[in-house]
């Protein structure tokens, strides 16, 4: 890559959630429903000394991706580390159940999600839990009419509840400073300890999550630079394609099948990249 190409790239990671939104929207189109305006806070923060913020750390807009009527859901990660409570969860949510509505009567939307989150909001527990499976339902019930699109870039990746919600979208785009797991590297520390898995060893977290080895595994179908223009184009032509009656979360019992024989085969030994990507089988 040349200096002048890298001057000229604008940072997709860099953004804050409303602007991604914005970036991947036609020019003109976008308008924010349930905005900071709206007075959506979440009522269980202040009560535990968390200042709340006015979107509860969720955009959602409505607009167009080359003239295709899209529905567009970010996660803010720099407030509470992306987590998601009852307010941000029943947003999204919401997003889908209405998007799924719009092609029952004939309105062909679609939906991307920009994840960037560690998953439910410890503060509202069950409730964030019960809009995470909401969220869950929301996806596949829009994915049988038109595409939906997740989009994990970085910086906080995408954990806990809502990496279910990112593997049951249609086609997932990631980037070299994504990461997904079910559990996120703090956590498997402070349960497992550090012997099994060091938090602070960023080669060997991206290795196992990032987003070059999830692509590579083909747990995400699309791998991009951090460039705006490019993350654009590419859930342009995801979002134009047709839906696919096909998910990767059907096909649940192959990937069970496999960590069943590797758990019997060599349980004790903790697996290296490459063993993940015999595990998985690499993409070709």
């Amino acid at each position: 890559m040349t200096r002048a190409t890298l001057l000229s790239r604008e940072s997709f990671v860099e953004m804050g959630a409303r602007e991604r939104a914005r970036a991947l929207l036609d020019p003109g189109s976008f308008r924010e429903l349930a905005g900071p305006f709206d007075g959506l806070t979440s009522p269980w923060l202040e009560r535990q000394g968390v200042v709340p913020q006015g979107d509860d750390g969720v955009i959602v807009a409505k607009g167009t991706v080359d003239g295709l009527p899209t529905v567009v859901m970010a996660i803010e990660g720099a407030f509470q580390g992306g987590s998601l409570g009852e307010v941000g969860g029943a947003k999204i949510a919401g997003a889908l159940e209405l998007a799924a509505e719009d092609n029952r009567r004939g309105v062909p939307m679609r939906a991307v999600i920009l994840f960037e989150t560690g998953g439910v909001r410890l503060q509202e527990a069950n409730l964030g839990l019960a809009a995470i499976a909401e969220i869950h339902a929301g996806i596949v019930d829009l994915r049988r009419y038109q595409p939906v699109i997740g989009v994990i870039a970085g910086q906080v990746g995408c954990f806990g509840g809502m990496s279910i919600a990112a593997g049951l979208c249609g086609a997932l785009v990631v980037t070299r400073e994504a990461r997904l797991g079910l559990n996120g590297p703090a956590v498997i520390e402070q349960e497992a300890g550090i012997g099994e898995y060091d938090s602070r060893d960023r080669p060997f977290i991206w290795g196992l999550t990032g987003g070059e080895q999830r692509f590579a595994t083909g747990l995400a179908d699309r791998y991009v630079d951090d460039d705006a223009a490019v993350i654009r184009d590419t859930v342009a032509e995801l979002v134009a394609a047709p839906a696919t009656p096909a998910a990767r979360s059907d096909d649940y019992d192959r990937y069970l099948q496999r960590m069943a024989a590797y758990a019997a085969a060599d349980a004790v030994h903790q697996p290296d990249p490459a063993t993940v990507r015999r595990l998985y089988g690499e993409r070709q």
